[in-house]
C-alpha cells in the first residue's frame, strides 16, 4: 500500500482557494450531489458532517479511511463509490501527481470518514435508525408488558391456526405494531395512575400503572414480544404427523406433558444460544439484519418522526402508511376472494389446460413457473422486494434461473424415473407414481420393516424436489467456506471479545450509544440453555419416543457449528440457510429406521439454530431501538414461554376440530404444505434412511457430490474479488444463489419473478433517483402492504368460512383448479410418461 506523505497534502492545501470564512463548506471542485450519491446520504446529513470533517487531521483521516477499507472492502451492502475513493486514496501511487485530483479525493474521503464515524455505513440503517438516544425514555413499563403479552398470545394463536394453509395467511409483527399504538395511547390517556410498586434490582425505580405518554421504546418492546411469538411452533409439525391417521397415527402424541417439555426446550435453547452469539451477530455494524428495517420504520412513523418533505412529497409517514394499508386491504379482496385467477395468473396454461409440457414449464402451481406475469398478488411473492438487499434478490433469482433447465433436463430425460411423476411436487412417491404409503413399511411400533419395504417400493423424488435436495447439499458446505473466506476476521474478533469479556467496540455509533445500559450477562443465557436441556431430556425419556438423549446433544452440536456462519449470511443478505436437510441426512444415518429419533435430532439441530438466528435478529432490533438489554432478556423470555403454551393449545384443537386437516382437497385450503414436507422428510430420512436412498449402489448416490462441489464454489469468486475488489463480482453471493435454487418444489420461479421486478424498481431506480423518497416511504410501504394483507385475509377467511358456497363460483375462481397446473388427475401435476401396463416402473417388488 503506497503512502502519501504530509508535505504533499500541504502543497495541495496551499493550492486550495477556500477562504477561512468558508472552511466549513465543501471545496468548489467537490460536488455536493456527487457526495450524496456516493454515500447514498441525504443533503442535511452531509452538511452536518462537514464541520467535523474540517477538524480531522491528515493522520486521523487516513486512519479512519484505513478502518473503513479493512472492515468493509468485501461488503456488498457498503456504498461502492466511497469504497473506490478510499482505496484510490490509500493505494494509488500516482494520485499525488495531480494536486487538484488529490485534493478532491482527500476532501471526499475525509468527509465520508467523518460522516461514517457518527453514522451507520449503510443507507438502509440510516433511513430508519437515528444516531442519537435518550436513556431517560420509559421502556419496560407495566403498560408495555400487558399490551405486549396480550398481542403475543393473540398473534401466536392466529399464526399457528393458519400455518397449515396454502397460501398461508401470516399475521406479521407489523400488525402487532399497528394494534399496539392505539392501545398504548388509550392507556396513556384514560387509565389513571392509581398505584405504583417498587421494581426489584432497579435502584429505587417504581412500576407505575400509567407512567405518562406512550413512548417509542415501549412500543418497540411490545413489538419484540410479538416478534418472538408470532412464528408458528415448529414442534407442532411433529405432533401433527404423529397424531393424524393419514400420517403415523400415534395417539399418544397429544400428551400435554410431552408437548410442553419438548416445545419449551426447543424454544429456549435457541434463545440461550442467541445471547451467547451476540458478539458475532448483533454488535458488528456489518450485521445489519435487513428484516428489521420495516419494523423500525413503522415504529418511527407512529411517534412524531420529523416530517421532512421528500422529493416534493409532504405527506407524513403515518398518513402514507394509512393510505397504503387501506389500498392493499381493499385490493387484496380481488386476487384472494373475488378473482383467484388474478393472483394465480397462470394465463399461459389456461390456453391449453391439459397440455402436459406447457403446464410443466409455465404452470405457476405445479410447474416450474416460467411466466413473465405470474401474479398480481403481493402475498404470492416469496420474499420482500424492498427490505431484502437488491444484490441478494438478484442472486436468488439467478439461482432459480439456473435451476429451471436442470429440473427440465432431469424430467425430460426421465432421470431417476422422474418422468413418471409430476415435475415439481414435494411429495415422496412409490413405483406406481402414487404418494408413498409409509404404513406399508412400518411395524406396529412405528419402526422400519425391511421385508415389507422390499415387497413394496423404493422412495422416489420428483425432478424439482431432487434439485432442491442437491442445492441443499451444496449450500451447507458453501455456507461454511463462504463464512470462512469472507467473514473470518469478524468471527475471530467475536471470539476475542468473548474471551476478553468486552461487549462493544468503540467504532460503531450504535455500540457506543448502547454503553449507557447495563448488559445482560452471558451467564443468564447459559442458565436458559441448561433449563432447556433439562426439559428436552424430560420429554425424550418420560414418553415412548424410542430415542435416546444423543439426539438432543448431537442436534445442539450441529446448531452450535452453524449458528454463526448462517447468522452472518442472514444478517447481511436477509437469506436464512435452514439446516433441515443436513439434520435429516445426519439424523437418518445416526438413527436408521426410527423416524421419531431422526425428527427430534432434526428439531434440535434445525430449530435451535433457526430460533437462535431469529432471537439474534430481535436482539439487533433492540440494539437499534436502544432498548436496555436486560429488559430485552426479560421480555423475550416471558413472551416465548407464554406464547408456546398458546400455540400448543391451538395445534391440539386443529388436530381434532379441523375437518380433513392436511388433505389435498381440504375445503379451507388447510392442505399443510409444510407438514407434508416434514412428513416427506420423516419417511425419506427417518424411516427408510439415507443409506437406502443415497447410499452406495442406490439411484441417488451421485447427488452426494454436491457436498464437495458446494465447498469449493465460493473459492474462485473470492480470489477473483480479492484481486479485483471493485469488480462487479463482489456482488456474487454463492450461498444466496444456492438459496434461490431452493425456491423450487413446492414453489417455483413464479413466486420470485414479481419480487425481482419490484426490487429493481424500488432498490435501484427509486433509491438512486429519489433517495429522500425511498428513505422516508419505502419501508413504510412494505409494512403497510403486509398489515393490509394480514387483516384483509383474516376477514376474508371469516366471510368464506361462514359462506355456504365458499369463494364465489365463477370462471375466475374455478380456472385455477383446471388441467395439469390445477393438479392433474391426482393433485400432484401431470406426469410426462404413463405408468407401464404392469402397474409400476422398475425396480419393482423384490428387485431392489
Amino acid at each position: 500500500m503506497a503512502a502519501i506523505d504530509a508535505p504533499v497534502l500541504e502543497r495541495v492545501q496551499t493550492h486550495s482557494s477556500i477562504d477561512d470564512e468558508k472552511k466549513n463548506a465543501l471545496p468548489s471542485d467537490v460536488d455536493l450531489a456527487d457526495v450524496e450519491g456516493d454515500l447514498e446520504a441525504l443533503e442535511d446529513d452531509i452538511i452536518a458532517a462537514q464541520a467535523d470533517a474540517e477538524k480531522l487531521s491528515y493522520e486521523d483521516a487516513r486512519a479512519l479511511v484505513h478502518e473503513i477499507v479493512d472492515e468493509y472492502q468485501l461488503d456488498p451492502n457498503f456504498p461502492p463509490h466511497i469504497m473506490e475513493s478510499a482505496v484510490k486514496f490509500l493505494e494509488d501511487p500516482t494520485l499525488k501527481d495531480d494536486p487538484a485530483e488529490y485534493r478532491k479525493v482527500f476532501a471526499e474521503v475525509k468527509l465520508a470518514a467523518s460522516f461514517l464515524r457518527d453514522n451507520s455505513p449503510y443507507p438502509e440503517v440510516r433511513a430508519v435508525v437515528p444516531n442519537t438516544d435518550d436513556p431517560s425514555i420509559p421502556c419496560s413499563t407495566l403498560r408495555a408488558w400487558v399490551i405486549g403479552l396480550v398481542l403475543a398470545c393473540g398473534g401466536a394463536a392466529c399464526n399457528q391456526f393458519f400455518s397449515p394453509r396454502q397460501p398461508s395467511i401470516v399475521l406479521s409483527v407489523y400488525t402487532a405494531q399497528v394494534l399496539a399504538y392505539p392501545l398504548g395511547t388509550f392507556w396513556a390517556r384514560f387509565i389513571p395512575n392509581a398505584f405504583s410498586i417498587p421494581m426489584p434490582f432497579s435502584g429505587g425505580k417504581r412500576l407505575e400503572l400509567n407512567p405518562g405518554p406512550f413512548t417509542q421504546k415501549e412500543h418497540m418492546l411490545i413489538t419484540v414480544m410479538a416478534n418472538v411469538s408470532f412464528g408458528s411452533l415448529y414442534t407442532a409439525d411433529i405432533y401433527v404427523i404423529q397424531k393424524l391417521p393419514r400420517f403415523f397415527n400415534q395417539a399418544w402424541a397429544t400428551d400435554y406433558g410431552y408437548q410442553v417439555t419438548t416445545s419449551l426446550s426447543v424454544q429456549l435453547l435457541g434463545y440461550g444460544l442467541a445471547g451467547i452469539t451476540r458478539r458475532f451477530l448483533v454488535y458488528p455494524a456489518s450485521c445489519i439484519w435487513p428484516a428489521n428495517m420495516g419494523t423500525i420504520a413503522l415504529n418511527r412513523a407512529f411517534h412524531k418522526d420529523k416530517n421532512v418533505p421528500a422529493n416534493g412529497w409532504k405527506m407524513s409517514k403515518l398518513t402514507f402508511f394509512g393510505w397504503a394499508f387501506l389500498g392493499m386491504f381493499i385490493y387484496f379482496w380481488i386476487p384472494n376472494f373475488f378473482f383467484y385467477g388474478f393472483g394465480v395468473f397462470s394465463w399461459m396454461t389456461w390456453i391449453a389446460p391439459d397440455n402436459v409440457n406447457l403446464a410443466a414449464i409455465c404452470g405457476v402451481q405445479n410447474g416450474l413457473g416460467l411466466n413473465p406475469f405470474p401474479t398480481f398478488d403481493w402475498n404470492w411473492m416469496q420474499g420482500d422486494p424492498i427490505i431484502t438487499p437488491l444484490f441478494s434478490n438478484v442472486n436468488q433469482y439467478i439461482g432459480l434461473l439456473i435451476g429451471i433447465p436442470i429440473i427440465a433436463g432431469i424430467w425430460y430425460g426421465n432421470v431417476f424415473n422422474t418422468g413418471y411423476l409430476g415435475i415439481n411436487s414435494n411429495r415422496v412417491f412409490d413405483n406406481t407414481g402414487s404418494p408413498y404409503n409409509v404404513s406399508r413399511i412400518l411395524t406396529p411400533e412405528g419402526l422400519f420393516d425391511e421385508s415389507a419395504y422390499k415387497a413394496y417400493s423404493p422412495a422416489y423424488l420428483g425432478a424439482g424436489n431432487l434439485v432442491v435436495y442437491i442445492a441443499f447439499f451444496a449450500l451447507y458446505t458453501a455456507t461454511i467456506s463462504y463464512a470462512f473466506l469472507y467473514h473470518r476476521h469478524e468471527i475471530a474478533k467475536g471470539f476475542r471479545s468473548l474471551i476478553s469479556g468486552k461487549a462493544h467496540d468503540g467504532k460503531d455509533i450504535h455500540n457506543r450509544l448502547m454503553r449507557a445500559y447495563p448488559e445482560a450477562p452471558e451467564w443468564w443465557y447459559s442458565v436458559l440453555l441448561l433449563i432447556a436441556i433439562g426439559l428436552g431430556l424430560a420429554g425424550l425419556l418420560a414418553y415412548p419416543t424410542r430415542t435416546n438423549v444423543s439426539s438432543l446433544f448431537f442436534g445442539i452440536a450441529v446448531s452450535a457449528v452453524f449458528v454463526v456462519p448462517v447468522g452472518i449470511i442472514t444478517a447481511v443478505t436477509n437469506v436464512e440457510v435452514t439446516l433441515n436437510v443436513l439434520a435429516e441426512f445426519v439424523g437418518g444415518a445416526a438413527y436408521p429406521g426410527n423416524y421419531l429419533a431422526m425428527l427430534f435430532f432434526k428439531t434440535y439441530g434445525v430449530i435451535t439454530c433457526s430460533q437462535a438466528i431469529s432471537f439474534a435478529s430481535d436482539l439487533k432490533l433492540g440494539h437499534y431501538a436502544k432498548i436496555p438489554p436486560r429488559a430485552m432478556f426479560a421480555a423475550q423470555t416471558a413472551a416465548t414461554i407464554i406464547s408456546t403454551f398458546v400455540s400448543i393449545s391451538i395445534v391440539n384443537w386443529q388436530m381434532t376440530g379441523v375437518q380433513d386437516l392436511c388433505a389435498i382437497d381440504q375445503p379451507q385450503k388447510f392442505t399443510c404444505p409444510g407438514i407434508n414436507t416434514f412428513f416427506t422428510a420423516a419417511v425419506l430420512w427417518g424411516t427408510i434412511g439415507p443409506k437406502r436412498v443415497f447410499g452406495i449402489g442406490t439411484i441417488y448416490n451421485n447427488v452426494l457430490w454436491a457436498f464437495l462441489i458446494g465447498l469449493f464454489l465460493p473459492l474462485p469468486i473470492y480470489y477473483y474479488v480479492k484481486k479485483n475488489p471493485r469488480s462487479w463480482a463482489r456482488y456474487i453471493h454463492i450461498p444466496a444463489i444456492l438459496y434461490g435454487t431452493l425456491g423450487g418444489s413446492p414453489y417455483n420461479i413464479s413466486y420470485f419473478t414479481p419480487v425481482i421486478y419490484l426490487a429493481v424498481f424500488f432498490n435501484y431506480y427509486v433509491r438512486r433517483r429519489f433517495l429522500a423518497w425511498w428513505s422516508k416511504y419505502a419501508y413504510v410501504l412494505t409494512t403497510a402492504f403486509s398489515v393490509g394483507i394480514a387483516i384483509s385475509a383474516i376477514i376474508q377467511f371469516i366471510v368464506d368460512d361462514q359462506s355456504a358456497t365458499g369463494l364465489p363460483e365463477w370462471w375466475g375462481n374455478d380456472i385455477v383448479g383446471v388441467g395439469c397446473d390445477g393438479g392433474g388427475p391426482d393433485g400432484f401435476g401431470c406426469p410426462r410418461l404413463p405408468i407401464p401396463d404392469e402397474g409400476f416402473f422398475h425396480p419393482g417388488p423384490g428387485e431392489f
